[in-house]
């Protein structure tokens, strides 16, 4: 584990895609999605469940895999200074539609328990204009998630 933390840290310095490459998009997608989690200070039990199922969804991990992805996350999220270095990699890598496709998700997990307290909106608005989205992709995130 320590050593895929560290391949983690070293392709965020490489400007090259590397063949661990899906497992660190994998890792920087959950720290930010565990970060709206952390967002209100309240770890409730259908955010955790939601982060587990929007992780082996979206990614088609196994459960194992998303365990290991998940504590890397918790760990990376509890030392992280900011959000940039885990915006960074997803901004060298993923499409306008796929970085809509993450918030999209961000706003699942700020979902999952009811409801959406300020401090959650707030770090997914912060997180949405680092991924370079317009106002305009942000909403329609937020929308795809409200609406049935």
């Amino acid at each position: 584990m320590i050593n895929k933390i560290r391949q983690f840290f070293d392709s965020l310095t490489q400007e090259e895609a590397s063949p661990e490459q899906p497992l660190n998009i994998e890792v920087a997608c959950a720290v930010l999605l565990f970060e709206v989690i952390n967002a209100d200070g309240e770890l409730s039990p259908e955010e955790q469940e939601k982060l587990s199922t929007i992780i082996q969804s979206h990614f088609s991990l196994h459960q194992e895999e998303v365990f290991e992805i998940i504590d890397t996350a918790k760990k990376l999220s509890d030392n992280a200074n900011d959000f940039h270095q885990f915006t960074s990699q997803l901004n060298r890598h993923y499409s306008a539609k796929e970085k809509t496709q993450l918030v999209a998700l961000l706003w699942q997990i700020a979902l999952a328990d009811g409801h959406i307290s300020a401090i959650e909106e707030h770090t997914i608005r912060k997180i949405a204009d680092l991924l370079y989205l317009r106002h305009a992709e942000y909403i329609q995130a937020k929308l795809s998630v409200e609406s049935p």
